[in-house]
């Protein structure tokens, strides 16, 4: 099992989800038997990320045609590759290298302390970044620029839902020991506050839906946010 696999799936990750009771409780529903706790927990991060696997691949496959569009726009319009490549933080904090569409000039990140000290909040988001490019603007606001992020889901770096990754200077603003539970879990491609007005939430309120997202997870949920994306994406509303 891949390391980050191994460590999703682990007692740390599973934590936030346990109840108090006792380790080898007998499960009402299961007369026959007695079943682990732990087990059915780990069985359902497992189902999670066969979940993640199953709808990457197919997702790789059905928008192919628009990855080769994308990327060919990114291309002829500016100079410069057509991926982004940055280092994220994901599940425990271990950094991993996040792709994404170039919606930027090239040299963006060169500029980008001076943008940070204008936005001091928890989440770094520039409106009206000169920096992007015309074709960029449209990816990002109809949300094609993340869909290489299917590549770090199959890596299993990411999740198709989870807490989005963040940079390392974006630490500099966490409450130790409070929001840094919010590394508890792989980040994903969405979460709550993505389709609760996106970049129209405050900090405090991204925050507050992650770590809720961490602490009521289950399949159902993922499978709800999944759908409320769709239109959450088709509407832009948000999209920075």
């Amino acid at each position: 099992m891949h390391n980050t696999d191994s460590a999703y799936y682990s007692g740390r990750v599973a934590r936030p989800l346990t109840v108090s009771s006792p380790r080898f409780e007998l499960l009402p529903e299961i007369p026959h038997g007695a079943v682990s706790r732990d087990s059915v927990v780990a069985a359902k991060w497992r189902l999670k990320r066969a979940i993640d696997i199953a709808g990457a691949s197919m997702l790789l496959v059905l928008l192919s045609p628009v990855f080769l569009v994308a990327a060919m726009l990114v291309k002829l319009t500016s100079r410069g590759p057509a991926l982004f490549k940055q280092e994220r933080l994901g599940l425990n904090r271990r950094p991993f290298v996040m792709l994404k569409f170039r919606t930027m000039v090239v040299g963006a990140e060169q500029e980008e302390v001076a943008f940070r000290e204008s936005n001091r909040g928890t989440f770094f988001k520039v409106r009206n970044d000169p920096r992007v490019t015309r074709v960029g603007s449209f990816l990002r606001r109809s949300s094609l620029d993340e869909l290489p992020q299917f590549v770090n889901i199959l890596r299993g770096e990411m999740s198709l839902v989870g807490p989005r990754p963040l940079a390392e200077l974006e630490l500099l603003h966490f409450r130790p020991w409070i929001d840094l539970r919010r590394f508890s879990m792989k980040p994903g491609l969405t979460c709550i506050w993505q389709v609760n007005g996106r970049s129209h939430t405050s900090d405090e309120d991204r925050m507050r839906y992650d770590l809720q997202y961490i602490d009521q997870w289950s399949l159902g949920l993922d499978i709800k946010l999944m759908w409320k994306t769709i239109p959450a994406v088709l509407k832009g509303d948000g999209a920075v």
